[in-house]
């Protein structure tokens, strides 16, 4: 049995050093937003889709970042309203209206959803189809959630990123709110295991497959939008984000001379306000989609759940087992896995200002996502899907 144990501690030791020092680094949490402005002499016309179901106690504080913001170009916001019982539009305009910018905002009533389609994704299409229409039309789209506060100086800095390195797409994953005991507990965590599965140096680098983005923050050009065909290659796909990033570093997606590719990175400045006070709110976010992105395969879950416990759940163990039965040599060695989860950990915690000490927590945290993925899969195999505003997506 203690060979067993040894074979088991010594394989976690092995994949911790291989994460640590060959995904990409995932770990330093590195790629952030910080960009030197570049100095553009005509700076492109940009078009803000924001899609928005039930959103009008958000608005006041959103849309009114997006009004805001310092860039020098032409900028429009196109507001979708998906059904809204809540006012979503009027407050939208009344937003508008209070900063004289009523003239910069356009409000389209959103279709019925038609089969196929997940109504996030629907909504940006009606918005694309319209601003396609403008005369000129945009040469960016920035896509972005109807609860992100963007900085004021957000969408000159994506801008000058995606000139200055001729970027197809440009996106951030934006600070997620942490204010709650259980969203410190658990939404650094999340940015930590995204920054795992999508190490952001190989989603940056254009000789690598990854690909990735978040979609609360996505700036595009309406070139490559157009090359991938628009949103009807991504239709069904409740990561759409990531479907869209994935469409745009293809071989497909590339632009022919070579040039073009993506970019992902973190921000401190522009955030997201919507709330996950409770365990709750946070496990139904995590499994309207954990078992989607292991493409609905019972082994993908098995090796997801085999994966999660060598990798989080055997350093404990080992502490604790070796402890009781006087086995120095694998409660060393598990100790010494779990210090270097910790370190690994607290650069994701500093960046949202958490305690350091969360740090010894991964493994319980893990845990906890381990399960909601579990039930994540449940809700699947119940035909439950993916539930959304009030809206069910079958898988």
């Amino acid at each position: 049995m203690n060979a067993v144990e040894l074979a088991i501690t010594i394989l976690s030791l092995a994949i911790w050093v291989i994460l640590l020092g060959l995904r990409g680094q995932f770990w330093r949490a590195d790629q952030r937003e910080e960009v030197q402005v570049t100095d553009i002499s005509v700076w492109p016309s940009v078009c803000a889709v924001v899609p928005a179901r039930n959103e009008a106690d958000l608005l006041p504080v959103t849309l009114r970042s997006l009004f805001m913001q310092d860039y020098p170009g032409s900028l429009t916001v196109l507001l979708i309203d998906d059904h809204s019982t809540d006012g979503t539009a009027k407050v939208a305009e009344s937003v508008a209206q209070a900063l004289d910018k009523r003239w910069q905002l356009n409000i389209l009533s959103g279709e019925p959803l038609p089969t196929g389609w997940t109504g996030k994704l629907w909504a940006m299409e009606q918005g694309i189809s319209y601003a396609q229409k403008l005369t000129p039309p945009p040469e960016y789209f920035l896509l972005t959630d109807a609860d992100i506060e963007h900085d004021a100086s957000n969408l000159r800095k994506l801008i000058s990123k995606a000139e200055k390195e001729n970027l197809d797409l440009v996106s951030l994953m934006v600070l997620l709110r942490c204010k709650s005991f259980w969203e410190q507990l658990l939404i650094p965590a999340f940015v930590f295991f995204f920054q795992k599965l999508y190490p952001f140096r190989w989603v940056n680098d254009p000789l690598n497959s990854t690909a990735a983005a978040a979609g609360g923050c996505i700036l595009i050009t309406r070139e490559a939008l157009t090359r991938i065909g628009g949103f009807q290659e991504v239709r069904q796909a409740l990561i759409d984000d990531c479907a869209l990033a994935e469409a745009v570093k293809s071989t497909k997606g590339y632009k022919q001379d070579g040039k073009g590719g993506i970019w992902l990175g973190l921000s401190r400045l522009t955030h997201s306000l919507r709330p996950y006070p409770s365990l709750s709110s946070i496990w139904d976010m995590v499994a309207r989609t954990a078992f989607t992105q292991l493409n609905y395969s019972p082994w993908l879950l098995l090796g997801t759940l085999i994966g999660m416990t060598l990798i989080y759940l055997v350093p404990p163990v080992g502490v604790i087992l070796g402890g009781l039965t006087g086995n120095w040599l694998i409660m060393s060695l598990s100790l010494a896995i779990w210090l270097l989860m910790a370190i690994a950990y607290l650069p994701t915690l500093r960046l949202y200002g958490c305690s350091p000490l969360l740090a010894f927590c991964l493994p319980a945290i893990a845990l906890l996502y381990t399960l909601m993925t579990l039930d994540s899969a449940w809700r699947h195999w119940q035909k439950r899907g993916g539930a959304w505003k009030g809206r069910v997506y079958p898988g």
